[in-house]
């Protein structure tokens, strides 16, 4: 520490509250809650939420990690319990490293990416540089090489720019038996030569899941490749497609049978990365005979499957702050609430926070699949201004495609927003290559840098959670409401100058700007 912080280390840790101290952390299911500070909560990260189910809640991504407003942290190698009550935060582990008065959230969250941290670079760069199109909403189980050709020609042929292309389940044989099914893709390799000519790149979907009443699992359960429950049985775990086997991320062996096949797709097709869907914590069991690994365990090798992967993406992961892997938002529903298009911001907020900077905010109208595809219609206003909140973080993805549910008015407003990323592209391309390095997050609270020389942050700059900075530069405030017609904004420190307007405002202060369907607010630091 070179800012007169201390670190200490324990078990067990009390802290008062500040005057005025927010905290981010935890878990990303977690994100209506924070910052932290205001109300008494508490979470276990070493178990999924729970649901209704009695099986626990998907889990998105999570980490043992909190960081203050005021430059407080509080981290571990291993889950911990914590809680808020009463303007005391209480955390309950193992080797809990405590950092004090670091003064600021950039101090605390620097501190932790340079001593407890190991960045390793970014994803590949044409996740960043163009839209991703992932073929989920439209052609959903059953994705064939005709449709996959079609959905993509007729994106490119309505103007959009050439991207990434992640094909979604169903395109395999068997869960499990990770090759092409012939039968609906008849010349896999041609067609992947053809996305590549167009200028896109080929993700495939995978997880960690192998059909049970199977030759392939009969086989894996021979060579000690799946899961076994507490008393030696393979473990049948429920998920959204019914009832799988596991296979074993313990078993360094059983990672590689999977990788082989994985390297053959990239080797044999041209496939360029694959989509890691599932390794929930709650997928696996405490008792579970997994060579001493815990849930949160299992979920982390999980992630550290994609690392061998420039192309990847996660939706579930536990720690990895640093690494080269891009996490997604859970599957969103198309509304206007702190579930759907209110939850984007709060939650990548959380994954910056946490040390996973190569954020993702789902499926641009939402990716729930159920809600999307049910009778009624696209919102056209919330499929843009959808849009608009994804246009600059840092990856920006389609699944349903813009020309069929758009009118010329709404695909007019959205090709503003993909213009105003095009516009800032650079900026966001080297805040990537500067994350890769030292762990600098791309998306940063509006509270990341502290207040006006080093005094006490306004309540409403510490409790801004529906806007971001992205870098330290360039802050932005999508419209989140239905019909609305202005936009408050909260301002940092500093002096922003409106980019619509052109004017100039002093920071730590609240400005009302007016808005339309195309606009999307940004300030500059002037």
């Amino acid at each position: 520490m070179t800012d007169g912080s201390t670190v200490k280390r324990s078990s067990e840790v009390s802290l008062e509250l500040l005057a005025g101290e927010r905290w981010w952390g935890g878990a990303v299911d977690d994100a209506a809650m924070q910052p932290y500070g205001d109300q008494n909560f508490s979470r276990d990260l070493a178990v999924s939420k729970p649901s209704e189910d009695g099986i626990g809640a998907p889990s998105n991504q999570a980490a043992p990690i909190l960081v203050s407003t005021h430059g407080r942290s509080v981290s571990s190698d291993r889950p911990f319990r914590f809680e808020f009550a009463d303007g005391v935060l209480h955390v309950w582990g193992q080797d809990l490293r405590v950092v004090d008065e670091a003064r600021t959230l950039a101090g605390a969250y620097q501190d932790l990416a340079a001593q407890v941290w190991s960045p390793s670079g970014s994803p590949a760069r044409a996740m960043f540089a163009g839209p991703q199109y992932n073929t989920w909403i439209e052609m959903p189980h059953r994705p064939t090489q005709e449709k996959v050709l079609a959905y993509v020609r007729n994106l490119l042929d309505c103007g959009m720019p050439p991207g990434v292309v992640m094909i979604d389940d169903m395109w395999a044989r068997d869960y499990g038996t990770w090759e092409f099914d012939l039968s609906a893709f008849p010349d896999p390799a041609q067609m992947v030569r053809t996305l590549h000519e167009w200028g896109c790149a080929v993700m495939l979907w995978v997880v960690p899941f192998v059909s049970p009443d199977s030759w392939l699992s009969r086989q894996l359960r021979k060579q000690g490749f799946l899961l076994l429950d507490e008393d030696g049985q393979v473990a049948l775990r429920p998920w959204w497609n019914g009832f799988s086997a596991c296979l074993d991320l313990s078993n360094p062996e059983a990672v590689a049978w999977l990788k082989g096949q994985l390297d053959t797709l990239r080797n044999d097709f041209g496939v360029d990365g694959f989509k890691f869907d599932a390794g929930d914590v709650r997928d696996y069991r405490v008792a579970d005979q997994a060579r001493g690994l815990e849930p949160v365990d299992m979920c982390q090798a999980w992630a550290e499957v994609g690392l061998d992967y420039e192309f990847n993406e996660y939706r579930a992961c536990w720690k990895m702050a640093g690494a080269p892997l891009a996490q997604r938002l859970q599957d969103k529903p198309p509304t206007w609430d702190g579930t759907g298009i209110g939850a984007l911001i709060p939650e990548m907020l959380v994954q910056a926070m946490i040390g996973l900077s190569f954020t993702c905010p789902d499926m641009i109208g939402g990716g729930e699949i159920e809600a999307m595809t049910r009778a009624g219609g696209i919102d056209q206003e919330l499929f843009v201004r959808y849009a608009q909140v994804a246009a600059l973080t840092p990856m920006m993805q389609f699944s349903v495609s813009p020309a069929r549910v758009l009118d010329e008015a709404h695909f007019q407003a959205l090709r503003v927003a993909l213009g105003m990323r095009e516009r800032y592209l650079p900026l966001l391309l080297d805040l990537v290559e500067r994350s890769g390095c030292d762990g600098t997050p791309l998306m940063r609270p509006v509270s990341y840098l502290g207040a006006e020389d080093g005094g006490s942050l306004s309540d409403v700059v510490a409790q801004c959670r529906d806007q971001f900075l992205l870098g330290d530069d360039l802050l932005v405030a999508p419209v989140l409401e239905p019909g609305a017609t202005s936009r408050r904004v909260v301002l940092p420190a500093g002096r922003w100058r409106d980019v619509a307007s052109g004017e100039v405002h002093a920071g730590e202060q609240v400005v009302e700007v007016p808005v339309s369907l195309e606009t999307l607010p940004v300030f500059e630091r002037a």
